[in-house]
């Protein structure tokens, strides 16, 4: 098992090397790089029995019949983020070929599929998923945008086949593996985690309006300064959500106008990520912050009127651009509990844990049951060179793998 191990993680760093940009992994939904990631893992996946094909939305799909026509899809992503690490995604599409492998030749289960995405990660056209919404059957129109279409022409495929990308009727489970992308597995010091549900997403733009003046001749109490503001209100947002047991919160952009040193900042938009595995909580939590921003606005507008009576500037509004309103999916209670006793059987301890990063198999998952494993990250890397696995860690996974196979 560590030899196939071993072998797994080779191949993750083999295919990091076919990249759009060189000296760095940067591999966008159907690029050029893409054609040399299924020449590399379609030979392994002949080699192993499996029949290979590409699907209308660039999907590496393999199949490997068994004893059984229900389906196992086992899948996860080939595409990457700029500048990343070897591993996020593609481990799993290559753990899905490494079992197969270990299956050998008079295997007798349910059929497998192994499916490598073509894109998740949303980098090239700002749409992610189309690779597993394709297989979900939830491509349309506002997602195959005419860009989207040219491009998986220009990839030598036909996108008025798309239909035919949907998952086989006999597919009867889902399961993914991947990298925690976090650090709590290393934390607890176990290499696996159950994946029980992922959580949901809120994403919105804010702008605070002040008033732009000079830095040197304005007081500081007569001062509007759009920036101290939404300082306040970042400030606010962690400690609010380091409050909500399971709630995080992020204000991870900032553009100031008018951006010179010398000037008192007069508008400044923020963005703001609110994830839970709760919609209810998660839900609550964004109306609580975006009234938090009205009243720090309202406080500072008081302030300012007290010396100096003026139509209130301080504002913050349009209140709110909301972009995102992603659900929590929770995953197949019956698949995790095999999942968990995969788990116990090969020796592990049992961890469920929620997902709080998007994955494709929050796409699959109304759709067939689904199942997810991670694997611990080392130093809790992800999205980065530095990003690895251990190779005990891939070996446990593989021998849960074998198991889930043998129970599902």
């Amino acid at each position: 098992m560590t030899e196939l191990a071993n072998k797994a993680i080779q191949y993750c760093r083999d295919l990091a090397c076919f990249s759009e940009k060189p000296g760095r992994t940067m591999r966008t939904f159907l690029s050029s790089p893409m054609h040399d990631v299924h020449r590399m893992l379609g030979s392994w996946m002949r080699q192993v029995g499996m029949e290979v094909s590409v699907d209308a939305a660039g999907n590496l799909r393999a199949v490997r019949h068994g004893g059984s026509a229900r389906r196992l899809v086992i899948a996860s992503h080939l595409d990457t983020v700029p500048n990343a690490g070897a591993f996020d995604g593609i481990l799993g599409v290559v753990l899905g070929v490494a079992l197969v492998e270990a299956l050998g030749e008079t295997y007798s289960g349910p059929t497998l599929e192994v499916i490598g995405f073509s894109e998740e990660e949303g980098v090239r056209f700002g749409i992610p998923f189309i690779g597993s919404r394709a297989v979900a059957g939830t491509l349309d129109d506002t997602i195959l945008t005419p860009p989207i279409l040219e491009a998986i022409r220009a990839f030598g495929l036909d996108p008025t086949s798309l239909p035919h990308a949907k998952l086989s009727a006999e597919t009867t489970a889902y399961l993914e593996f991947h990298i925690e992308q976090g650090p709590i597995l290393e934390s607890l010091e176990i290499p696996l985690g159950i994946v029980d549900g992922i959580a949901g997403q809120s994403r919105l733009n804010l702008t605070f309006r002040g008033e732009a003046n000079h830095a040197g001749t304005t007081p500081m109490i007569l001062r509007r300064d759009a920036l101290a503001a939404a300082s306040e209100w970042i400030c606010h947002v962690e400690q609010s959500a380091a409050n909500k047991p399971g709630l995080v919160a992020t204000v991870g952009a900032i553009a100031v106008e008018p951006n010179a040193t010398n000037v008192i900042p007069g508008l400044v938009r923020v963005s703001l990520d609110v994830r839970h595995s709760s919609d209810e909580i998660r839900h609550s939590a964004v109306a609580d912050l975006l009234a938090a921003a009205q009243k720090i606005c309202a406080t500072r507008d008081a302030r300012t009127l007290a010396s100096r009576v003026e139509t209130p500037l301080y504002t913050c509004g349009p209140a709110c651009e909301q972009y995102l309103d992603q659900p929590a999916v929770a995953l197949n209670p019956n698949l995790v509990e095999t999942l968990s006793r995969a788990v116990l059987s090969a020796g592990y301890p049992v961890h469920r844990m929620p997902s709080g990063a998007g994955h494709d198999a929050m796409i699959l998952a109304p759709h067939v049951p689904a199942a997810m494993l991670f694997l611990r990250s080392p130093g809790g890397i992800s999205h980065h060179p530095d990003e690895s696995v251990i190779t005990a860690d891939v070996e446990a996974a593989i021998d849960v793998g074998l198991r889930f196979i043998a129970n599902v």
